[in-house]
């Protein structure tokens, strides 16, 4: 019994043992046969019509998708144009792919990443709804929360609260960057689309999420929240003084907008009659509007002369002074870091003109680049920037700025007044 108990083992042993070495057989047999497979892939590229003999369409082998583009791209279009890659791709899931794509959701999208992937901070795509919002942006008048605003770097920022408007009772501060509107952080929000928001907002209230800069102009800070009243604010584009002890008129220009031109030339004469000698033209916090304002309201000062030059990708083009000067009195313009754009081209060209080579205050923000937004055949629109404004002597303005020659870091009523002193001293003597 004892003989037959150990043979049995021994037979249960040797089963074990031939059991694995089969499963051992088998796997090894698995590799061999994958490296192969891989190596035959190899040898086999590009040979479509073996393959086929084999039953394998080339679309899933992957071997011959280059005939279904050579129609429409070349290797060059694909290296080098985004159009042609985005073709190419569209093109390979059109014959291949059993899955399809909302083309509207595809469009925002890949446009959304062009202008997120662009080296153009204020480039931005707006899907029919938000271009719709834009057009109804108001360019006079203030509807809205009380606050002016400016852009920096495509994100709107506020450069002045209203006096005893529901933005200032809030603790709105200038310098405060928009987060969101009503909840929506979708998006960069730019100075054109807070205020067509706001003045859609009209009459009701809006929650709006600020970030408070730790340093000026700075990317961190600390975000609060404040819902406001919107509403129409009248305060007036442009304000005159005239100090009657100096002979000196002062004329603030808040923004440049339709009318600008037009008022700042009634101010003159409205000034001269009250017997100004000479004046001060106050741009602080001005975040620039219509070009054509800007030049009509340089020429105001100006005889002749350069008072912008446009760089596009056609070259660079100027615009002249009108030859409508209202006024050949002596003139210093105030500036500080806020002035922007539009304002920035006026400041420039007073200054290399030599019609004002008094400027006062801080360097400008240095936001010398045109924005335009151009509809989009299939819906929304798209901006971005078309051109960049140069000074008369050629120098760009674009993240440099116009530097003043009296630098003066003080209070704005500080930084007034000294202006006002120095106008008077450029009266010449009887």
């Amino acid at each position: 019994m004892a003989s037959r108990r150990n043979t049995n083992r021994a037979a249960a042993r040797t089963r074990k043992i031939r059991a694995r070495n089969f499963r051992f057989i088998k796997i090894f047999t698995a590799i061999i046969a994958l490296i192969v497979a891989f190596a035959l892939g190899f040898a086999l590229r590009g040979h479509t019509h073996f393959l086929s003999s084999l039953g394998l369409p080339s679309s899933i082998t992957g071997i011959d998708q280059t005939s279904k583009i050579e129609n429409t791209t070349t290797s060059d279009d694909v290296m080098h144009s985004l159009s042609a890659r985005v073709k190419e791709v569209d093109t390979l899931l059109n014959s291949d792919s059993l899955d399809t794509y909302p083309l509207d959701v595809a469009t925002d999208a890949v446009l959304t990443a062009i202008a997120e992937a662009s080296e153009d901070p204020y480039m931005r795509y707006y899907s029919n709804e938000r271009y719709t919002e834009l057009l109804n942006q108001k360019d006079e008048g203030y509807a809205g929360i009380g606050v002016l605003f400016s852009e920096h770097n495509g994100q709107a920022y506020v450069v002045d609260v209203f006096e005893g408007s529901d933005a200032q009772e809030k603790g709105v501060e200038e310098g405060d960057f928009v987060v969101s509107v009503d909840a929506d952080s979708s998006q960069t929000w730019s100075r054109a689309e807070v205020t067509a928001r706001l003045a859609q907002a009209a009459g009701s209230e809006i929650l709006i999420t600020w970030r408070r800069p730790d340093t000026p102009l700075s990317d961190n800070g600390a975000e609060f929240s404040t819902t406001l009243e919107c509403k129409e604010y009248d305060e007036p584009n442009v304000t005159t003084e005239y100090d009657n002890d100096k002979h000196v008129g002062y004329i603030k220009i808040r923004q440049l907008t339709e009318n600008s031109a037009s008022l700042t030339k009634k101010a003159i004469e409205q000034l001269t009659k009250k017997g100004a000698k000479a004046f001060v033209l106050d741009l602080c916090d001005n975040p620039g509007g219509y070009l054509s304002q800007a030049v009509d309201v340089a020429s105001l000062f100006m005889k002749s002369g350069t008072v912008v030059q446009l760089q596009t990708t056609n070259g660079i083009s100027a615009k002249a002074a009108s030859g409508q000067s209202a006024t050949d009195a002596p003139l210093v313009v105030l500036v500080n870091k806020n002035t922007a754009a539009g304002a920035e081209v006026i400041a420039a060209a007073l200054k290399e003109s030599q019609r004002a080579s008094e400027l006062v205050g801080g360097t400008t923000l240095g936001k010398g680049s045109v924005q335009v937004v151009s509809q989009l055949s299939f819906g929304g629109a798209l901006r971005y920037t078309a051109a960049f404004y140069l000074t008369p002597e050629g120098h760009s303005i674009d993240k440099v700025g116009v530097t003043p020659t009296h630098p003066l870091e003080a209070s704005q009523s500080t930084q007034k007044s000294y202006a006002k002193e120095l106008a008077a001293s450029l009266i010449p003597q009887e």
